[in-house]
């Protein structure tokens, strides 16, 4: 494995260093206030500006490795980009990189038809419109997307679906929902659904609600949806009928990695700010700096961020070397291991920084309030352990 990037992908990390730092993260404060009041589901008139500017410079699409879509950047290359993009949590959405725009983009290139591109994936990918993806149901455990109940039947040249979702995240604003269904309720248990693109217009589609994560529920939300004899056309089928979990597969792989990339960023961002905090702070005549304990935070986290870029990085490596599927259990074990550092990281630097550490005046408890989340979405930590002991177990049977 090759540790450095691209000269490609090198050209492209100053560039987009150089547009966060002067550009994105100064405007964090201003992109908050001017949220306020705007409709939910809306870019703030800053955040407008900015994704202009960084489309303009070329600094758009970059985690998309198809060269028939996206710029070509290799998984490994995005893995140095997305972690830059961590560290502010509007720059995924200045670089039109944003969840789950990413995941559906990935897999309308992949999966979807001619006409389907031409009416989905183009706005998507030209920043004009926003999607959402709908998959979670609370009536059933979300580890288990085998046991979905939200059901889609043919009728003529249409589907019609019923059924209930919730965390169909930025459902609020989003001009579609790729919803994940059961078309064959007696198949196997990874034959019964398939993925079907669902205008968010469409007669019978009801956002019920943002559900409150932490007490947010600001933007495009994480929303309880209701389908209800909600009708489709036909040939909004995505990908081949009762494929729904393997398309599932192939798009939450680039999901999960991408999630870890960012989480990097965060923990970086955290862990610079601690240190400067603990070199400028003072208590009882000497530098926090001085303390043995800040030190072992700042030492442990040091090497804890670099263990877990070095995973991510050798997980998007083999992505690109030898495919996704090859690389299921290093997906696995980020997607354990980097939300964990993270959050450890994040509270450090909570700790450090005292009554700062949980207020706003810097991003560190959002990023916290943000980021438990990682360790449930995508597939719990557990899940994915017990996925990567059986693989493991295999090779030793």
């Amino acid at each position: 494995m090759n540790f450095g990037i691209s000269e490609e992908g090198r050209l492209i990390e100053e560039q987009v260093v150089r547009f966060i730092d002067q550009k994105v993260i100064p405007a964090e404060r201003t992109v908050a206030e001017q949220a306020k009041t705007t409709p939910n589901g809306e870019d703030a008139p800053i955040m407008k500006s900015l994704r202009a500017e960084a489309k303009s410079l070329g600094l758009w699409n970059l985690f998309l490795p198809d060269p028939d879509w996206g710029p070509g950047v290799s998984n490994h290359d995005y893995s140095v980009l997305c972690e830059h993009m961590g560290r502010s949590q509007i720059a995924p959405r200045v670089f039109n990189c944003q969840a789950p725009d990413t995941g559906n983009v990935e897999i309308l290139a992949e999966f979807g038809s001619d006409a389907q591109k031409q009416k989905w994936l183009k706005p998507l990918l030209e920043g004009e419109i926003r999607s959402c993806f709908s998959m979670t149901e609370p009536e059933v455990s979300g580890a288990d997307p085998t046991g979905l109940r939200t059901l889609a039947e043919r009728n003529g040249d249409e589907w019609v679906i019923n059924g209930h979702k919730w965390f169909t995240s930025g459902a609020i604003g989003a001009r579609f929902a790729i919803a994940m269904v059961v078309t064959n309720p007696h198949g196997a248990p990874h034959e019964r659904a398939s993925m079907i693109i669902v205008p968010t217009d469409a007669p019978g589609f009801k956002i019920v609600r943002p559900v409150s994560v932490m007490g947010h529920v600001g933007g495009g939300g994480h929303c309880e949806v209701q389908y209800h004899n909600c009708r489709v056309p036909a040939e909004n089928l995505l990908g081949p009928l009762n494929g729904g979990f393997m398309i599932a597969q192939a798009r939450l792989g680039p999901g999960r990695i991408h999630h870890c990339m960012r989480a990097i960023g965060m923990a970086e961002r955290a862990f610079e700010i601690m240190c400067r905090h603990a070199n400028q702070r003072e208590i009882g005549g000497m530098k926090l700096a001085e303390k043995q304990i800040v030190q072992d935070w700042i030492a442990t986290s040091r090497m804890e961020i670099d263990q877990a870029r070095l995973l991510t990085q050798f997980a998007a490596w083999k992505m690109d070397t030898v495919g996704k599927k090859e690389a299921r259990t290093e997906l696995s074990m980020v997607k354990v291991v980097v939300p964990n550092m993270m959050m450890t990281v994040l509270d450090r630097a909570i700790q450090c920084l005292g009554a700062l550490g949980v207020s706003d005046d810097t991003p560190i408890a959002s990023m916290w309030r943000n980021g438990r989340a990682l360790r449930i979405a995508d597939g719990p930590d557990e899940a994915h352990k017990m996925v990567i002991a059986r693989r493991e177990l295999k090779r030793f049977a």
